[in-house]
C-alpha cells in the first residue's frame, strides 16, 4: 500500500492591526530545494500550498521584509524562517502571527 502524504496551509496574520496579512510571498523548501511557492490571499491565507509533503523537515521562508516595505513599515525581520517536521499523513497548518519587531508561530488544525 502506497504511503499517503501530508498537505500543508499556512495563514499570516499581521497582529499590529489585528489584520489579515495578504500578499506576503512565501517559499516552502525541502532539503534547500523550493518545492512551493505562493502569496497569501486577502484573508492572509494559502490552502493549500503544497498536498504532498513526505515525511521529513521543511522549511517555509515568509517574505516579511518586501511585504512590510509594501505597507510603507519598517520592520526588525526581513524574512520568518520556520522549519518544521512531518511525522506523518495528516493536514500541516502553520499559521504566522506577525508584527513589525516580532513573531510567533504553532502547528495549527
Amino acid at each position: 500500500m502506497a504511503h499517503s502524504k501530508a498537505s500543508l496551509s499556512t495563514h499570516v496574520l499581521d497582529t499590529s492591526t489585528g489584520r489579515p496579512a495578504a500578499g506576503v510571498p512565501v517559499t516552502l523548501s525541502t532539503a534547500g530545494t523550493t518545492v512551493a511557492e505562493g502569496v497569501t490571499d486577502d484573508d492572509g491565507r494559502i490552502s493549500p500550498l503544497a498536498g504532498d509533503l513526505a515525511p521529513g523537515d521543511h522549511t517555509l521562508r515568509f517574505d516579511t521584509g518586501a511585504w512590510f516595505a509594501a505597507q510603507g513599515t519598517t520592520a526588525f525581520y526581513p524574512e520568518v524562517v520556520v522549519t518544521f517536521t512531518v511525522a506523518d499523513d495528516r493536514h500541516h497548518h502553520v499559521p504566522l502571527l506577525l508584527n513589525p519587531f516580532g513573531y510567533s508561530t504553532y502547528r495549527g488544525s
